[in-house]
């Protein structure tokens, strides 16, 4: 996994628009990244939703914000619709942005073992160094982890 002091990762990725991002144009500005495991399942909604509707907080102390899991762009296309979020969210099906941030990992649910993605949140600087990183993300208290220094 990314940690602390590392790089941000080269990537692009189709957002909920079908518009490419790049992670050179990111630079420049402090950075949230946050993965999810599934758009429009409940845990991961209350995550993006906490984020949304503290936004201008998040703005206010310089962040921009980026959302990103495996779903297809039509998928991250009706949640981000669904809720009006003021950030983009990047549909990674091949899970090339996911494995270079290294949140593909072996899972544990009522005592199946299986991979997915573990719900991590990256930050980083204006000179895309890895600054924190939340392994254990609260979805309720998304924004305010992230507020805290």
């Amino acid at each position: 996994m990314l940690k602390v002091g590392d790089k941000l990762p080269q990537f692009e990725g189709k957002n909920q628009d079908g518009e490419a991002i790049n992670s050179k144009s990111l630079i420049g500005k402090k950075l949230v990244i946050f993965f999810y495991p599934q758009a429009s399942t409940p845990t991961c909604t209350v995550e993006a939703c906490n984020l949304s509707d503290n936004y201008s907080q998040l703005e206010k102390a310089g962040f921009q914000l980026l959302g990103i899991s495996g779903d297809t762009v039509k998928k991250q296309k009706n949640f981000h619709s669904k809720f009006a979020f003021p950030y983009d969210l990047i549909a990674d099906e091949n899970r090339d942005i996911i494995e270079k941030f290294g949140v593909w990992q072996e899972k544990k649910t009522f005592g199946k073992t299986y991979m997915g993605i573990v719900r991590t949140t990256f930050i980083f600087d204006e000179k895309g160094i890895c600054t924190r990183v939340i392994e254990k993300v609260t979805s309720k208290m998304a924004a305010a982890q992230i507020l805290e220094e």
